[in-house]
């Protein structure tokens, strides 16, 4: 699929064929894509844990649900063949950081201008759609609700320098498209050339 096809077809996902699993040599050529994201000083400091059996993604979904209103949560009432859940490991940037040859030598955070972990795995994370649609395959994003990150981390047992940026669900969608071009704001009220305000 040529790349402005991919970008073009890349949606969020709700509703999978649960009849048809991912192929394993899709899962491995995501995971592949993903590890080849950008990183802040090449730190590659992320984590993905694969949940590709009925068990495992049963288990995500109880950890995930918060008890207050479980049926609003999309993690609720999912139901995908294949979660990859992403992680940020904010140490490795801040080890990266404080060697030598990045000038500093500590391991503040107080100097970088945003969370470069939590964005670099963010740009992991879009590869993983990206690969997905690439692929005849659909996705979602969602990011757990921080009151179950604990749950989340005793269930799977996440490390905790490794925090959950967020899940994709990936599967054969079983939704028709949807036509997003009326919701999506022009591009004159998002992009500025050469300064914001003149």
């Amino acid at each position: 699929m040529e790349f402005q096809d991919v970008v073009r077809k890349r949606r969020m996902v709700r509703k999978y064929d649960m009849e048809r699993a991912v192929p394993a040599e899709a899962v491995e050529q995501i995971l592949h894509n993903a590890v080849r994201a950008p990183t802040a000083g090449f730190s590659q400091g992320w984590g993905f844990l694969v949940l590709d059996n009925p068990e495992d993604i049963a288990r995500f979904r109880t950890a995930g649900t918060p008890e207050d209103e479980p049926e609003n949560w999309f993690s609720a009432t999912f139901e995908a063949p294949l979660v990859i859940v992403t992680h940020s490991n904010k140490s490795a940037y801040l080890d990266r950081y404080a060697k030598a040859d990045k000038g500093k030598t500590d391991r503040s955070e107080a100097w970088w201008p945003a969370p470069y972990w939590d964005i670099d795995t963010g740009m992991a994370a879009l590869l993983i759609l990206q690969t997905a649609v690439d692929l005849g395959l659909g996705a979602c994003f969602f990011g757990l609700p921080v009151e179950r990150i604990p749950a989340y981390r005793e269930a799977f047992g996440v490390p905790e320098e490794f925090h959950p940026i967020g899940a994709v669900t990936i599967g054969y969608p079983a939704e028709p498209p949807r036509d997003l071009s009326k919701r999506r704001k022009a591009t004159d009220d998002v992009i500025r050339r050469g300064r914001w305000t003149s």
